[in-house]
């Protein structure tokens, strides 16, 4: 047995306000809508992940979801122009990323974050 794939569902009433956070600021792709359902994903392949956390590191609360980008100063800056608040960053971590929390349009929290080189 193994797990293929994990999937993060949120619920809103409002699914129409993904695209602008999802795919404008974070450039996921919308590869399924069903009306009631939208479905964004990236052009990269990863490994399933779950992290189950007391605290989302350097005293922060822990995030609804961890996205990885590859030019995080780009998605930055897509934020501010969005008009969202940024929560926490960005900062240079001791464990090697560079991240920022800022909440989506359903108020998660999301930790936006790059790998340090």
């Amino acid at each position: 047995m193994a797990v293929k794939r994990i999937v993060t569902n949120i619920a809103t009433d409002h699914v129409e306000d993904a695209k602008a956070f999802y795919a404008d600021i974070l450039g996921l792709n919308l590869i399924m809508d069903l009306g009631w359902i939208l479905t964004f994903a990236a052009g990269e392949v990863a490994a399933p992940q779950i992290s189950i956390a007391t605290e989302g590191g350097s005293g922060t609360p822990v995030p609804d979801l961890s996205i990885e980008v590859d030019n995080l100063d780009e998605v930055h800056q897509r934020v501010l122009a969005a008009g969202s608040s940024i929560e926490y960053g960005p900062a240079s971590e001791p464990w090697g990323v560079r991240r920022f929390y800022v909440r989506d349009p359903f108020g998660r929290l999301l930790n936006i974050l790059a790998h340090e080189s």
